[in-house]
């Protein structure tokens, strides 16, 4: 709505009234579709408004006005990830309900409280245009650390492995910045423990490595809460990892599909 009142305004439309008018004026025409309160998504003239496809993650980014495309839905929208999913999340500093969209559920996220209190909601966050309209998405660095802090915002273990291997760099300082922004030992020790498992990948150096040790947890933890079967204590990480993640049975198992 915002965007639509400052289009009208730019063109020297300013009468709440004319606005209200041209809206419901274009929704009889079916140029405009009504997605909730507030939000519209535009039909092309040569489309039906019954069968036009609208773009789910275009619509996540407008839930609210500081709403960020981010965990799996971030590498979804990069491209990065090995699967795709039909629920989106987004982040934001508003309580929103879901919002069903044809297949996809929309899901929004509180920023997380660590944040909020330091107000740095906003780092690591980058602006993309997606269909005409500016897009805020988690950047690389901030979506890795966010998809092992909250698992279940990202998909299995296989999920969360093969979509992170698929991104080709991370700013590894920004990812140990990010880490200590959150104030969780249990994530610093995950994030400690992918990066040492792909060292040569993503260049990892001891330096990165040595810094995350520093806010592991002093006790071992379990890398999800709600599993605790078939686990394997990493002591440097004092982290219970799943034997499928230490072994990445994955792997076996497309190689066996494969021959």
């Amino acid at each position: 709505m915002k965007e639509f009142n400052d289009f009208l305004s730019s063109k020297g439309t300013h009468n709440s009234h004319t606005r209200k008018s041209l809206l419901t004026y274009y929704r009889k025409q079916g140029r405009i579709v009504n997605i909730r309160r507030g939000l519209y998504a535009v039909v092309p003239i040569d489309a039906q408004p019954e069968n036009f496809p609208v773009d789910p993650y275009l619509i996540a980014s407008k839930m609210t006005p500081d709403a960020v495309l981010a965990y799996h839905t971030a590498l979804e929208f990069y491209g990065r990830a090995y699967s795709i999913f039909t629920k989106l999340f987004y982040v934001t500093l508003k309580k929103t309900l879901p919002l069903k969209l044809k297949s996809n559920e929309i899901i929004g996220v509180i920023q997380p409280r660590t944040l909020r209190d330091k107000a740095k909601e906003n780092f690591c966050i980058a602006k993309h245009l997606r269909g005409g309209c500016q897009v805020q998405v988690t950047s690389f660095e901030r979506t890795l650390v966010d998809m092992l802090d909250r698992p279940e915002l990202s998909g299995s273990w296989e999920e969360i492995w093969r979509s992170l291997e698929s991104v080709e760099y991370f700013d590894l300082d920004q990812v140990l910045e990010y880490t200590t922004l959150i104030e969780n030992s249990t994530t610093a020790a995950k994030v400690g423990y992918f990066l040492e498992q792909h060292r040569d990948q993503f260049m990892v150096d001891n330096y990165h490595l040595k810094y995350l040790r520093k806010y592991k947890p002093k006790q071992p933890h379990y890398m999800t809460r709600n599993k605790r079967k078939d686990c394997r204590l990493i002591k440097d990480w004092n982290l219970m990892v799943p034997n499928a993640i230490i072994n990445q049975i994955w792997k076996e198992n497309y190689e066996i599909i494969s021959i």
